[in-house]
């Protein structure tokens, strides 16, 4: 069994129901979500809105590999009705985002996954529900 540690974040529709949706399907697809921080709502960073985030950070149990779990998220955001993702450190308006931040002690640099998460130590609204669960 992997510990995984994910960040969630939603700035459009219901955020609290989008946040619940999204772990309810990482529950029932890429392992048993184990402890949930509390939402918390957050400016944008990097891009403007004038939509609030709201933020969360779960740990998962799973038996998946990282690149399945990132398969698997990735496959949530777009049911979920995501349907533009970050280029080029150009950020938009999402329905769901859910980050990969850390999956056990591994260390990994691969043009679509960087594990641990590149810019979790520069981002409280990652940073702030991580602490809540480690």
């Amino acid at each position: 069994m992997h510990k995984l540690f994910l960040s969630l974040g939603t700035n459009l529709g219901n955020k609290e129901q989008n946040l619940l949706d999204a772990i309810e399907k990482i529950n029932k697809s890429v392992g048993t979500v184990m402890r949930q921080s509390t939402f918390i709502s957050t400016d944008p960073v990097d891009f403007v809105s004038e939509n609030t985030f709201l933020n969360a950070a779960v740990l998962v149990h799973t038996n998946l590999s990282p690149e399945e779990c990132l398969n698997i998220t990735q496959k949530i955001e777009r049911d979920m009705g995501r349907t533009r993702k970050s280029v080029d450190g150009k950020h938009f308006d999402r329905i769901i985002d859910i980050d990969i931040l850390l999956y056990d002690d591994l260390q990994i640099s691969s043009p679509r996954l960087t594990i641990p998460h590149p810019k979790m130590y520069e981002r409280d609204f990652v940073m702030i529900p991580l602490k809540e669960i480690l």
